[in-house]
């Protein structure tokens, strides 16, 4: 059975800090099929439109009656371990530092046989479901689970490499005065981490929900305004190496296109809260994170953006603000390519509107900001890259893969 995760002891500021490793993310253009799903955390394989063989490694044509129409569908993910071997030494330099490391053949249910990292709670004979994982290095990965879950199943050292996994870690949340922040701050302290930054500019005005706030089991207030540069700066050179995961909460929701605005105070404003301030965050902190991304259980995980499913197509309505969320989408995606060298993953949460003031007008169903901080944790401990909260950001998502012209249209009228 797995070992409970025990709490780290503090790193000795005096011991080198060792260079992030990661393994080979070297896959086909058809394999990447793989790597959205494990990004959304979905299991699916390739299956034949023709005759109807699920087939694995990815390929370009049916090994069966060659047919190129291949599409990857979920499948059941249920199987049993043939195999297993345990790797005792590596030409990797990433599996070199982690051996032993155990490897298996699973016989999937659905027919391929798979090869697969195991959980320490599998054996060879056992019945085990498999899961899509994307690895150090932003690659596809399968990993062998138990058929049910088992007691500390989520310590499990080489499950942890793959996941961003709360517990034990010291979280960064950027702005406490939102409902959403506080919503985050509850979770991630819930979560087990070892402690909870909680970012407010201007301390000395209050604001609803502060005494709530404070006493929340684990967090600790700091000073912190995202458009101000040298309080993000200031933040960081003070706990920039002790913070694991940041979760950006600052939000600018105004309501309103192009036409109808005078003027560019307002557009100013979202730019400078939204995707300036990412990219003060970013740049203050990203740097000591990618190079504490090999650090053990103290090691940085993920930097997680709030995105309004909008930045994937705007919503007319709030039309700017859809336009300053698709700003930070885009940087977002650039941050991930230079995170990655350091193992630290970028999640994107995507949400339909908020249960909020900002969208009082707008009917239901919107997204309770309690949802999506469980969300959020939630997709840190399965170690995802993109998800999406609520039915309006699921029906955005689905709507946008079959027809992104007639959603356009649609979402106009």
């Amino acid at each position: 059975m797995t070992e409970p995760l025990a709490r780290p002891k503090r790193k000795n500021p005096l011991k080198r800090t060792r260079q992030p490793l990661y393994p080979q993310a070297i896959r086909s253009r058809t394999a990447q099929g793989l790597t959205a799903a494990a990004a959304q955390g979905r299991f699916e394989l390739q299956k034949c439109a023709e005759c109807e063989t699920i087939f694995y490694p990815p390929r370009d044509a049916c090994p069966t009656c060659l047919s190129a129409r291949v599409p990857f569908v979920p499948v059941d993910n249920r199987g049993v371990l043939t195999v297993e071997t345990t790797i005792r030494t590596s030409t990797d330099p990433y599996f070199r530092e982690r051996t032993p490391w155990r490897a298996g053949l699973t016989k999937l249910d659905c027919g391929p046989v798979v090869l697969t990292h195991l959980h320490g709670d599998v054996k060879e004979g056992d019945r085990v479901r498999l899961d899509l994982k994307l690895d150090k290095g932003g690659a596809p990965v399968f990993i062998a689970l138990p058929g049910k879950d088992t007691p500390h199943m989520a310590d499990d050292p080489q499950l942890r490499e793959m996941t961003c996994d709360p517990k034990f870690r010291r979280v960064l949340i950027t702005d406490g005065r939102t409902a959403v922040g506080q919503a985050m701050a509850k979770a991630f302290s819930d979560a087990g981490c070892n402690i909870v930054f909680v970012g407010i500019a201007d301390p000395w005005k209050p604001f609803p929900g502060e005494a709530a706030l404070r006493k929340i089991d684990k967090v600790e207030i700091v000073p912190l305004d995202v458009t101000d540069t040298e309080s993000v700066t200031e933040l960081a050179e003070q706990n920039g190496g002790r913070i694991d995961i940041v979760v950006n909460t600052a939000e600018h929701v105004r309501p309103g296109g192009i036409l109808g605005r005078h003027g560019l105070t307002i557009a100013r404003e979202e730019m400078d809260i939204r995707y300036f301030a990412l990219m003060r965050l970013a740049q203050a902190f990203g740097p000591a994170m990618r190079s504490r991304g090999t650090d053990g259980v103290n090691s940085a995980a993920a930097f997680v953006n709030l995105l309004s499913v909008h930045a994937l197509m705007n919503w007319p309505q709030f039309g700017a603000y859809s336009a300053a969320e698709a700003a930070c989408l885009s940087a977002a995606q650039c941050l991930r390519a230079e995170l990655r060298p350091g193992g630290v993953k970028v999640l994107n949460a995507f949400f339909g509107p908020l249960e909020t003031e900002w969208f009082q007008t707008v009917p239901p169903p919107k997204v309770a900001p309690s949802a999506l901080a469980k969300a959020v944790v939630q997709a840190l401990q399965r170690g995802l890259e993109d998800i999406f909260v609520g039915d309006i950001a699921e029906d955005v998502r689905a709507r946008l893969a079959v027809n992104p012209k007639a959603l356009e249209r649609e979402m106009s009228s």
